[in-house]
């Protein structure tokens, strides 16, 4: 009789050992794949909810009447739209269509951050930075082996971005501190990070807790934060140059 109680013992222990551990599993696998689908809710909701201290929530920009916008204003409102939809960084090679052509609208690297807020204004970057390589191909940075320009990704690389508004932008100070003023909304910035990789993001009409700007860019979620020093800046760029611009 022992030996047969002992027998089911031995079956029945580890059947249930296995059973709880995967009730186990099964509970907090769930708990980690809600928190996991919630990343983007909570980053993002602190993008909205802007801590004290941290930026201003008020904005200016979506105060004023829409038939007052200006294109920096436009380029701002653009630029914007990439933190609510909640854009995942994703900088892949992607066949786009010409003109116009755009990667999947949940994705985008820090540059589609910029050709989206652009297009807002009605200034399609794809197009105007196709055009211009196309006759000027030498003047543009040879780093990717391309005997011509791609019109599929040229406009998503940071250094013809740059080029660009070298050439037909408005190049201005890269100083911060004691510089505020020549800093505006819609205005583009580049940076480089520590590891050598450029990025790029949209001056905002927000500031932070000392009073310089909030900056809308995509690191891996698209978020709008106090940012501007944080890299080595390379590159501040106003486009379009009107009249109606500081």
């Amino acid at each position: 009789m022992k030996k047969i109680i002992f027998t089911i013992l031995l079956i029945v222990f580890p059947l249930f050992l296995i059973t709880a551990a995967f009730i186990v599993i099964k509970t907090y696998g769930d708990v980690a794949q809600d928190l996991w689908l919630q990343r983007g809710d909570i980053i993002q909701n602190m993008e909205i909810k802007i801590p004290p201290g941290i930026g201003e929530p008020h904005s200016p920009v979506e105060e004023i009447p829409e038939d007052e916008l200006t294109a920096a204003d436009l380029i701002l409102l653009g630029a914007r739209q990439e933190v609510k939809n909640r854009t995942f960084y994703d900088a892949s090679y992607a066949v786009l269509s010409y003109p116009g052509g755009d990667v999947s609208p949940d994705r985008g690297a820090c540059t589609d951050v910029v050709i989206r807020a652009f297009r807002y204004a009605g200034v399609d970057l794809q197009q105007l930075i196709h055009e211009d390589m196309k006759e000027n191909f030498r003047l543009y940075l040879q780093k990717w082996g391309l005997s011509g320009p791609d019109p599929n990704i040229d406009h998503r690389r940071v250094p013809n971005q740059v080029r660009f508004f070298e050439r037909h932008g408005l190049p201005l100070t890269l100083e911060v501190e004691g510089h505020l003023d020549e800093w505006h909304w819609g205005d583009v910035v580049y940076w480089r990070f520590p590891d050598g990789r450029d990025h790029c993001g949209i001056v905002s009409d927000r500031t932070g807790k000392n009073g310089i700007p909030l900056v809308i860019h995509n690191a891996g979620l698209t978020r709008e934060e106090d940012c501007l020093l944080r890299w080595e800046i390379t590159g501040h760029f106003r486009y379009p140059v009107s009249s109606e611009q500081p």
